[in-house]
């Protein structure tokens, strides 16, 4: 998935994903907590395989993601394209009014728009993007 869409969570905590996502995620989807208080979410096809790298992980590793389960939630979007985020999801990633939904390879993040003009900046400002990007022999 790819590209950076702005758009507002209305005071039910409802959020539009963009038609351009929707269509790779499909008609129901799984969101939970995601790396750098963002949330994440994944069309069934990889959640499933999400799921499947847990498999083979130690009852010890799986422990550690307890939160991950106890916060993810499924989604399918109303009519107008909308989906209802929990309030302990938009709570753990600070989202208020103004968010970000961004393309990120298999899943979709979505950002408090504050929090990921920070992360986009410094990608850019320290270098880090093209530094990841050469040594991926991008």
């Amino acid at each position: 998935m790819t590209g950076q869409y702005a758009h507002t969570i209305d005071a039910k905590g409802r959020l539009f994903i963009p038609a351009a996502l929707r269509k790779e995620l499909g008609q129901t989807f799984h969101i939970t907590v995601g790396q750098d208080h963002c949330l994440s979410v994944y069309s069934d096809e990889s959640w499933a395989a999400f799921m499947d790298k847990l498999k083979a992980l130690s009852y010890n590793e799986v422990k550690k993601l307890r939160a991950l389960f106890a916060y993810a939630a499924d989604c399918e979007p109303d009519g107008q394209g909308r989906i209802l985020i929990p309030a302990k999801l938009r709570e753990y990633a600070g989202l208020t009014r103004e968010v970000v939904v961004i393309g990120s390879f298999d899943r979709a993040e979505i950002w408090d728009a504050e929090r990921w003009a920070a992360v986009e900046n410094d990608a850019f400002a320290s270098g880090e993007l093209e530094s990841a990007m050469a040594e991926m022999g991008l």
